[in-house]
């Protein structure tokens, strides 16, 4: 095979392998609180995928999957006047509720989120919430006493989106690709801040719209990019929201050396791709990479 075909193999391999299963545990534990909170049975209503997962740019690697569920804007008065803290309790009620389709199951509250944790290794981390006119969200902390913070990831989804379908699938696939090599390099780098960078960069890059063939140098690119960011720069804006994307630790030394072995692995002509080059391309990402 040559590299186009490598690459087309990789990206396979990254694609997520339960997408059933993920979806009928998604649909009941929306059916649960659509019972419990507004008084219908959807499977479908009142629910978002967030994270990776809904920005389409998870792995089969991928255990934790985030969803939003929005409840009527009378809980949100009943658990703010409270003269404690209302957000802990409000996710303790959405933890019992749930608790009632998942009775064996680990279910727990965790500072913003409840958890639902599965036998075979998935986790749904499920953010209760309350929609603002903007179509952001507000959901409870309740860490520190308890506080109310807003997200706002449909917009972050739709540019995503947007983006990647008149890149030809390229921005997708290259997200999914940097968390390979950050899994393999334990790169400190964070989901969206991955998306976040990898969007900025594609969004100029001139073989943005290519095929497979041209998964190398876009490889090589990317890692030139985040090598060059500043040390010293925070954080980014995220795609469609403008929300502040942190860094967790520096990744640009990593992402140099990374990029070094691109530059080897694309010296490899056509006529000379083999054994050698796809080593060095497993030495980036993995054994996900065809050998």
């Amino acid at each position: 095979m040559g590299v186009g075909e490598d690459f087309r193999s990789f990206c396979t391999n990254l694609a997520v392998p339960n997408r059933q299963s993920i979806s009928d545990r998604y649909e009941l534990i929306t059916r649960r609180f659509n019972l419990e909170f507004w008084n219908t049975d959807s499977r479908t209503s009142h629910s978002i995928y967030a994270g990776s997962f809904g920005r389409g740019t998870a792995t089969g690697k991928t255990s934790d999957l985030d969803m939003i569920f929005w409840l009527p804007v009378s809980y949100y008065n009943t658990y703010n006047a409270y003269s404690g803290n209302g957000q802990s309790a409000l996710l303790q009620l959405v933890r019992n509720a749930l608790r009632k389709t998942y009775p064996t199951t680990q279910v727990g509250a965790d500072g913003q989120v409840v958890v639902v944790s599965f036998q075979d290794g998935i986790t749904f981390e499920v953010l209760p919430a309350f929609v603002n006119n903007n179509d952001s969200f507000t959901y409870p902390d309740s860490n520190a006493g308890g506080s109310w913070k807003a997200t706002n990831p449909r917009p972050e989804i739709a540019e995503i989106n947007r983006l990647d379908k008149e890149c030809n699938g390229n921005l997708k696939n290259l997200c999914k690709m940097a968390r390979a090599w950050k899994r393999k390099w334990d790169v400190p780098i964070g989901g969206l801040l991955i998306d976040t960078l990898a969007y900025y960069f594609i969004r100029e890059y001139e073989y943005r719209d290519k095929s497979y063939l041209y998964y190398d140098f876009m490889s090589r690119d990317f890692l030139e990019y985040l090598r060059t960011q500043s040390t010293e720069k925070l954080y980014w804006l995220s795609p469609g929201a403008n929300q502040y994307v942190w860094r967790k630790g520096a990744f640009e030394y990593k992402a140099l050396r990374c990029k070094n072995i691109a530059v080897e692995a694309c010296g490899y002509q056509s006529d000379k791709y083999g054994w050698t080059a796809r080593q060095k391309w497993r030495e980036i990402y993995g054994t996900e990479f065809p050998s």
